[in-house]
């Protein structure tokens, strides 16, 4: 397991050292360690780049900046804590004690004549839609009093945390910071190399392409110029129960595109890992929310992948919720267990740390960190949190279908969910470079 002993003062402990841990690795100095609706929206949910007479594909004016950013929109606020419940007014989760056979717990389960349920494997976990007439309160209260159950639990929220020659790396400071003046919204004053380094790092390890990343969220825009050669398949859609986990929201987009949009081709933008590939797992809807169980059965699903000779290395969730769930932390462990490592954020409150994030012993806690090197406002923390990534206007790929015309597919966007995804994509260098390295090796 990761071990328990953490820096208090994440200021002491931003991304730019995971160059040095990088370069460790890779030398040979193994004993240090780093730690749906497929439905368009009205309108997009990111904003995205103006062309303003320019074609797709043609190379910026080298000069400028501020033209070019007086046409960008910006999200003028970062998504906060929803109104409500926090748990499916639907569904359930429930365990059964193990000594039960299979078909005992389902006549158990068929007694409270629930809509349905299913088993999720690994796992061996249920999800039950409750039946007409009662509600998820009277529901639990039943089972929690059943001594065959080992737990019963709502089904809680989750909601979303948000040198090459691509032709927009010039405004991806997270990935070099020249200082001075930065060419991203307000034009902000930056701090030189307030960066996760990774410009150097892609001298020793540029990624393999068998070493997939997993993006659970809202889905990928596969179709993406700077993704559509860089997502394995069409992945699996949670929400809507098939193999199509398209983005109609645009927040899966931007976080795989921070992951692995694909770099020296000229266009776009620059992926941190570089030749990793993306696998894209829908547990998030249009709306932005989605349900813990969705989560579970995506880990095991990622955590099973195989194609060929790829398969999951890291799998990245820029998402959380308030509650924690054993469902939850059962399938983290079986993922963290098949070497795989987990990256989640901490979420935007400024409160503490969201699940599965707060799973301190098998995820790695991402806070963001502005151009700066200072922790964002809005960044989550407490003992959990493993280490800061660039997460203040940070430039990634937005879905071509929601894109409004007159626009480039990209976006600027802050949140803790795009500090994540940069750790994400740094793990998936160091499996790259040397893949005998334990989880808790990377972590």
């Amino acid at each position: 397991m990761k071990t328990q002993n953490k820096f208090s003062r994440i200021s002491k402990f931003i991304i730019p050292v995971s160059l040095i841990i990088l370069f460790a690795f890779i030398f040979g100095l193994s004993e240090i360690k780093l730690v749906a609706q497929k439905k368009k929206p009205d309108r997009p949910v990111f904003s995205a780049i103006q062309k303003s007479r320019l074609k797709y594909g043609e190379d910026l004016p080298s000069t400028g900046a501020g033209n070019l950013l007086s046409k960008i929109k910006i999200i003028n606020q970062i998504p906060t804590r929803p109104s409500g419940k926090n748990y499916s007014s639907e569904k359930i989760i429930v365990k059964f004690k193990p000594e039960l056979s299979i078909q005992s717990t389902e006549k158990i389960l068929q007694a409270y004549q629930p809509k349905s349920y299913r088993l999720i494997p690994r796992v061996e976990a249920y999800v039950v839609q409750v039946g007409g007439g009662t509600t998820v309160e009277e529901t639990l209260a039943a089972l929690q009093q059943n001594p065959d159950v080992l737990y019963a639990e709502p089904d809680y929220k989750l909601r979303l945390c948000t040198t090459p020659n691509d032709q927009l790396f010039r405004y991806q400071y997270a990935l070099s910071n020249p200082g001075g003046v930065l060419q991203i919204p307000g034009s902000p004053t930056g701090k030189a190399q307030a960066d996760i380094r990774i410009t150097g790092a892609w001298d020793y390890v540029k990624g393999d392409p068998n070493v997939l990343v997993a993006v659970l969220d809202t889905g990928v825009d596969y179709t993406h110029p700077d993704l559509v050669n860089k997502v394995i398949s069409h992945g699996q859609d949670f929400v809507n129960n098939d193999n199509d986990a398209y983005d109609d929201n645009g927040h899966g987009t931007h976080v795989a595109g921070i992951i692995g949009a694909e770099t020296n081709n000229t266009e776009g933008i620059a992926g941190v890992a570089w030749n990793c590939r993306i696998l894209p797992g829908k547990i998030i809807s249009a709306d932005g929310q989605g349900d813990y169980d969705w989560l579970i059965q995506a880990l095991v699903w990622a955590a099973d992948f195989s194609s060929g000779q790829a398969k999951v290395g890291v799998i990245n969730m820029s998402l959380g919720g308030d509650q924690p769930d054993p469902a939850l932390e059962a399938a983290l462990k079986y993922a963290y267990n098949k070497g795989i490592v987990l990256v989640a954020a901490t979420g935007n409150d400024g409160g503490p740390v969201l699940y599965p994030a707060a799973y301190d012993q098998y995820v790695l806690a991402v806070a963001a960190s502005d151009y700066n090197d200072q922790i964002a406002d809005f960044s989550n923390y407490g003992s959990q949190v493993d280490v800061a990534a660039p997460g203040v206007w940070i430039l990634s790929c937005y879905p071509v279908a929601l894109t409004d015309p007159g626009y480039l597919p990209y976006a600027f966007a802050s949140g803790t969910s795009m500090a994540a995804p940069h750790v994400a994509g740094f793990a998936a260098l160091i499996k790259s470079a040397k893949p005998w390295l334990s989880v808790d090796d990377i972590m």
